[in-house]
């Protein structure tokens, strides 16, 4: 995939025209995290249903739903591999499609500050066409550090600042410039939250770099960087705990994570014993020190896979064989 030379779009082009244009290609994203739905944004890049989206509107995800203008119902989809570090993921959906109308990339290089820009996407989860809104570009090239509200954050660089009004839902949408090609992805909002309510400044990741991570997905390049599928899933919401508050709780460990709340039944925790109050100290052959290393211990090993896990309750320490599930990374 390349993009394509910069249009002579006419600065004048009203943003329903380019909305006219762009929007058959914007998806609907639906998806259940835990017991929880979110929605996001997301273009379609391949007329056989191949999407790209930001990696934060499907991590964490154990279903996916597309709906795509002008189709009748709602299609499921798999990730098929994200860049964790640039938030960028590729999806694909299951379902047989041909002849999906794909969304034109510029060579975001070419833009400048006081550039017009419209943004299409998702915005508040309402679904249906996609909601527009219009503005400049005010900065290129920012930095930005951007959260979930979860304590987790990533820092983004070489991202497009404008002042067209983004909304939570929009993430994944296109930022699109006058000849109607998409210049950028949105990703994040003012208030440097991946799911801010509403913001005048959107940050969006330029389209040639999204462009160069859909590519290298498609190579299946083996890289550090890049996730492919899904990865294990324990189905515990954690929190790190230390020696003095395991004290505190009568339990005798030094570190791990605790888990905070009842795991929901049927996932591989609930199933394995592992209650609300319970510190997992250990996974495998890794040691389980914090919320992080517990994350990273159970998303090394793939969906289906069986894995010892220890934790510690008030009636003593527990190993249990446990056959994890599949989450998207």
């Amino acid at each position: 995939m390349t993009p394509a030379t910069p249009g002579t779009g006419s600065s004048n082009a009203t943003s329903a025209a380019i909305a006219a244009k762009v929007s058959p290609a914007i998806v609907d994203i639906n998806t259940t995290i835990g017991t929880s739905q979110a929605a996001g944004s997301g273009m379609l890049v391949s007329p056989t249903g191949e999407i790209l989206t930001n990696n934060h509107v499907v991590s964490g995800s154990t279903s996916i739903t597309v709906a795509v203008e002008g189709q009748s119902g709602t299609y499921t989809a798999h990730v098929v591999g994200v860049d964790v570090s640039q938030d960028v993921a590729v999806i694909q959906i299951d379902q047989s499609v041909s002849g999906l109308p794909t969304v034109t990339f510029a060579d975001s290089s070419s833009l400048q500050v006081g550039d017009s820009v419209v943004t299409l996407g998702n915005a508040l989860g309402q679904g249906g066409a996609p909601h527009v809104t219009q503005g400049q570009v005010t900065a290129l090239n920012q930095t930005i550090t951007a959260s979930e509200g979860a304590g987790t954050a990533e820092t983004l660089r070489g991202m497009i600042e404008s002042d067209a009004v983004i909304y939570q839902g929009d993430s994944g949408g296109a930022l699109v410039n006058t000849s109607s090609q998409v210049v950028g992805m949105i990703t994040a909002g003012q208030a440097q939250g991946f799911r801010s309510a509403a913001s005048d400044i959107g940050y969006a990741i330029a389209s040639n770099t999204a462009i160069g991570i859909v590519n290298r997905i498609r190579a299946h390049e083996q890289a550090a960087d890049l996730t492919y599928g899904q990865v294990g899933y324990l189905g515990v919401a954690v929190q790190t705990v230390d020696a003095a508050a395991a004290s505190q709780l009568g339990l005798n460990v030094s570190s791990g994570a605790l888990i905070t709340a009842a795991p929901a039944s049927g996932t591989p925790a609930a199933s394995a014993g592992i209650t609300r109050g319970s510190v997992i100290t250990k996974v495998g052959g890794s040691a389980v020190t914090s919320s992080d290393t517990l994350g990273t211990a159970v998303k090394s090993h793939n969906p289906g896979e069986t894995v010892s896990v220890t934790w510690v309750n008030t009636s003593g320490t527990h190993t249990a064989n446990v056959t994890l599930a599949g989450v998207n990374p």
